[in-house]
Parts: C-alpha cells; sequence; structure tokens
C-alpha cells in the first residue's frame, strides 16, 4: 500500500480545512435547532374545578400527545423538560356536560406556561367520562411504620392516630371497595424515645377522589424494657363430663418483657395461663400450656416448664 508523504506546510493546510469543516457542521447544526419547529410529545394530565354533585371516571389514560411548537433545542430535550409539567384541564364544565374537549382550552392552557413552550393541539381532542352516584364514606387510617428501636426499647402503649378515620368523597362504586387508607411510612432509626409528630396521608391516584384531611397526628409511646419473671396458676379448661383432673405442677414461672414504668405494678393477677383437657380425649399425654391473657406491651420469654403432666380420675 503506498503512504502518501505530506509536508509541513501541506499538514498544517489539511489540518486547517478540517477545522474550518467542523465549524461550518458546528454552526449549520446551530442554525438548525434554532429554527421553530412543530413535534409531539406525551403529557400527563390533571384536573381542576372538578365538579361536587357528581362523581366521576377518565374512560381515557391520564396522558395525551401533545402537539407543541418550539425550537429544535426544545424539540431534542422536551422529553426531559416537559414530563415535569402537566397538563391541568379545567372540568367545571362536567357539571353539565360528560366530555371536555381539550382544543377550546388551549389558550388557556398556554397563559400557565413558558412562552416558548405553546401547544397547538391534542390527540385524543376529546376527554369522555362515566358518570356515577357521588358517595361519602369514614375510613379508617392504616399508618405504615419502618423503625428501628435501640437495643431494649420497643413500643410501651397504643399508638394514637388523631384523627383515626378520614373522609373519601368520590364515586360509590370505587369508594365502597375501600375500607382503609395508609399513611406515608414513617421510618425512623435508633428510636429511643416518645415519637410524636404529623404524618401525610398517601396521595390519592384517581382524579375523581378526595381525601381529607391530607394529614394525621402521630404519637407512639417508646420505652425500656427489662424482663420480670412470675409464678402464675394454672387453670384447667374443657372438663364438661367434671372428671377429677390433678396437674402437676399447678404453678408455672413466665419470663416476660415489660417497660420500666410498669415493672412494679404487675403481678399474676394480669396473666391467665391454662391447659386444654380435650387434647387428652385427643391422644394427649401430657398438656401445653397456654398463656390466655396478658398486657398488650409485654412479650414472653420463656414458660417453665412449658407441658403439664395430669391424672384423671372418673
Amino acid at each position: 500500500m503506498a503512504i502518501i508523504k505530506l509536508s509541513v506546510s501541506e499538514q498544517r493546510r489539511l489540518s486547517v480545512f478540517f477545522t474550518c469543516l467542523l465549524l461550518a457542521l458546528i454552526a449549520w447544526v446551530f442554525a438548525m435547532l434554532s429554527g421553530t419547529y412543530s413535534f409531539t410529545v406525551k403529557q400527563t394530565i390533571t384536573f381542576k374545578n372538578v365538579p361536587q354533585r357528581r362523581a366521576f371516571r377518565t374512560l381515557q389514560p391520564d396522558t395525551v400527545e401533545a402537539t407543541m411548537q418550539g425550537t429544535g433545542w426544545q424539540m431534542v430535550f422536551s422529553h426531559v423538560a416537559d414530563e415535569k409539567q402537566p397538563v391541568t384541564i379545567d372540568l367545571h364544565t362536567l357539571e353539565q356536560k360528560d366530555f371536555i374537549a381539550l382544543n377550546t382550552q388551549i389558550s388557556q392552557i398556554n397563559k400557565t406556561r413558558d412562552a416558548t413552550h405553546k401547544i397547538l393541539s391534542f390527540e385524543p381532542d376529546t376527554l369522555y367520562f362515566d358518570f356515577t352516584n357521588r358517595m361519602v364514606k369514614k375510613i379508617r387510617v392504616e399508618p405504615v411504620f419502618n423503625i428501628n428501636y435501640q437495643p431494649q426499647y420497643a413500643i410501651s402503649g397504643k399508638i394514637t392516630i388523631k384523627p383515626a378515620y378520614v373522609t373519601l368523597n368520590g364515586p360509590g362504586n370505587v369508594i365502597e371497595k375501600i375500607s382503609t387508607w395508609k399513611t406515608d411510612t414513617l421510618t425512623l432509626n435508633g428510636v429511643n424515645e416518645l415519637i410524636k409528630g404529623t404524618l401525610q396521608l398517601q396521595a390519592v391516584k384517581e382524579g375523581n377522589i378526595s381525601v381529607y384531611p391530607k394529614s394525621v397526628q402521630v404519637q407512639i409511646p417508646v420505652e425500656e424494657f427489662t424482663e420480670k419473671t412470675l409464678k402464675i396458676s394454672v387453670r384447667l379448661i374443657n372438663n364438661p363430663h367434671y372428671y377429677n383432673v390433678k396437674i402437676f405442677p399447678q404453678h408455672i414461672s413466665v419470663t416476660f418483657t415489660t417497660p420500666l414504668s410498669r415493672y412494679t405494678e404487675l403481678d399474676e393477677n394480669f396473666f391467665e395461663a391454662t391447659v386444654d383437657l380435650k387434647l387428652w380425649e385427643e391422644g394427649y399425654t401430657v398438656l401445653p400450656v397456654n398463656i390466655t391473657r396478658m398486657p398488650a406491651y409485654c412479650k414472653i420469654v420463656n414458660i417453665t416448664p412449658r407441658n403439664i403432666d395430669f391424672l384423671v380420675k372418673k
């Protein structure tokens, strides 16, 4: 293969030629992107002025194709810029109609947008709605927690949610299926004291449902826990024939965790332990112990013994 050897001056002229070519290409690209074009982007839609006397459900997806006018630069970056700015549709005419003509709202929509991001038309250009009876319902708030506690600390009492119920307003056929409304997740680490604050409710996903209020007050009692052991008497249950039954032993030792503030007040009267004689009729030779009553803030660590011997005299 022949190798072309260029002199220093020829190499310099060739370098200048390619540099000019590159600059001309860059200038051409800038000139093209500075022009005005029409292009289509997918836009998310939201609603305002929803009708108060009619519940509705959209019969289309929550996005539309919008034909926009802008520079080439805006066309290139449209998918990044416009997805962050949803189109807000005014629904006040739904009080009398069952559809919304989007193209009649273009001038109103463009007033709220950057002048360089004008919308020319929508596809589809009409939104249709399915109407049902509006329903108002109170439902329970379901808190969502992701809490990690310091060693020996835990919830020591009842969690308080105020208000405990929220009001939903929307289509009856949708709301009647909803029994609870969740909060946003409360995430905390290394907790060792009372948790108290405001928790937002999860956002409404459907535009035709409203929830009130939007937040609740949460209070979670947290204390340090310690272990305590008590002797608890064992009670026999399910003895319909009144057999003469003796159990051995008649008391068990129960070790449990308790908040420090309740340590001294807890005694055997807070607990109940039972054994079920019905299990003997099913072939059991020993009866397992069940703790049937204890404070909700306590947690069993150990039961000794876990099984009771018995003697039945018919």
